[in-house]
């Protein structure tokens, strides 16, 4: 049986193994723990809806629609719906989907999403992903996926209907803000590889360049490779790419992190309204030879364990941060299995950085504000993909790379000032 389990949650429609994502499995009474009694308010509330429970199944025109398992589920989804995005009552049905998705991998879009406001949005694609090569991009609003309405479902509803068997079809229709026009894609399913670590060089006088794409579980070994690899190559200062990764594990966040700052400092906290969900994640350990300036890139999509990061690097001081502001979406769900097979998803708790700003639905600001022009975006993340680590590729109608020419441009600079403070 799953238990409850903490998720610092970004709903990634991938081939991923549930149970290793984030956090620890403490128990969450489903019930009034100490069996106090609702108050006026309370009564005066349950009473207003069980009037209107007892109009609806006498007076609604169609009997067969008002049975009280119809009706009391609506009601559960409908309360759970007006906390957050994140939180939801799942059916019997959905809930024993999720159960079955921690036993072994499905299949994926490989495309992050949220909803804002009951509007599917994509976060982003995950890179080499058939979401990614089908071409959706951040902000594609999506409004149908097999021909039904997604206005008003829940998260994990859409999630549902987006994952799938490898191999096979979805058929979503999109609408995409800044063309002002909707479009009809058919994307097949598949398990999702994505590596989480790409295009370690020697940018220029001894700056590296790593790009991480995801929080997954190969992501600290893979990036301890990148690392030594650029060390063998009198690496001097480093950039540490994290601009479209929508996250991952808040496990590998900390390691990430732990291979930056010393051993024993805070590298995120979390809060929510009870003791028990407090709690300071801090760094294992620290290779004092990676003691060299760095710089962080962000962006827009920039979320979840990859704002664990910025943040901690940020308020450490160990990084220039520089791009535009992260998404936003750092948060924790519990997951409460009920009598009858059913469950209820539940927001509670935050993440904080080290110097407790909230991430969530905040974000993270950049030190240094560079943005892309809107027009060059889409492009930009492509070339990013095949490219990384290049401000102007030798390829035709390549877009320059703002951000990373004036992440080059600091480091620089810092080189260059630590050089004569040393003298």
């Amino acid at each position: 049986m799953l238990k409850i389990k903490h998720y610092l949650f970004c709903a990634i429609c991938v081939a991923l193994i549930l149970p290793s994502l984030w956090g620890s499995e403490t128990p969450l009474p489903a019930t009034n723990k100490n069996n106090q009694a609702p108050d006026s308010d309370g009564y005066r509330s349950i009473a207003l809806m069980m009037n209107v429970l007892q109009l609806v199944r006498e007076n609604y025109v169609d009997k067969d629609m008002v049975s009280y398992d119809r009706l009391i589920k609506g009601a559960l989804k409908g309360m759970l719906g007006e906390l957050d995005p994140y939180s939801a009552y799942e059916t019997p049905d959905h809930y024993s989907k999720t159960v079955e998705d921690t036993k072994g991998e499905f299949g994926g879009l490989g495309i992050v999403v949220t909803n804002r406001n009951n509007i599917l949005e994509v976060v982003a694609p995950m890179e080499d992903t058939p979401g990614f090569k089908a071409g959706i991009i951040a902000g594609d609003i999506i409004t149908e996926i097999d021909g039904k309405q997604t206005r008003g479902m829940d998260l994990f509803e859409t999630v549902n209907l987006l994952k799938g068997p490898p191999g096979t079809k979805v058929n979503m229709t999109i609408y995409r803000k800044a063309e002002n026009k909707f479009k009809k894609v058919t994307i097949e399913r598949a398990v999702i590889e994505v590596s989480p670590v790409k295009g370690p060089k020697i940018i220029d006088s001894g700056i590296g360049y790593i790009r991480l794409t995801q929080f997954s579980v190969p992501l600290p070994e893979k990036l301890d490779e990148a690392l030594a690899s650029l060390k063998k190559k009198n690496m001097r200062a480093l950039i540490l790419d994290l601009r479209g990764n929508p996250g991952g594990l808040m496990g590998a966040a900390i390691q990430v992190c732990s291979r930056f700052i010393e051993e024993g400092k805070v590298v995120v906290s979390t809060a929510g309204r009870k003791e028990s969900e407090k709690q300071d994640f801090r760094s294992l350990y620290c290779d004092k030879t990676l003691d060299i300036p760095m710089l962080v890139l962000v962006d827009g999509n920039s979320a979840s364990a990859a704002e664990i990061v910025a943040g901690c690097l940020q308020d450490h001081k160990r990084a220039v941060l520089l791009g535009e502001k992260t998404f936003g979406k750092a948060s924790i769900q519990s997951l409460v299995p009920l009598g009858d097979k059913s469950a209820v998803r539940l927001t509670t708790g935050k993440y904080f950085t080290p110097d407790k700003k909230l991430i969530h639905g905040i974000g993270i600001q950049p030190d240094i504000k560079v943005k892309i022009p809107e027009a060059d975006e889409m492009k930009l993340a492509v070339q990013r993909s095949n490219h990384p680590g290049e401000i102007a590729p030798n390829i035709s109608n390549a877009v320059r790379d703002v951000q990373l020419q004036r992440a080059v441009e600091v480091l620089k600079g810092i080189c260059v000032y630590s050089a004569k403070k040393n003298d």
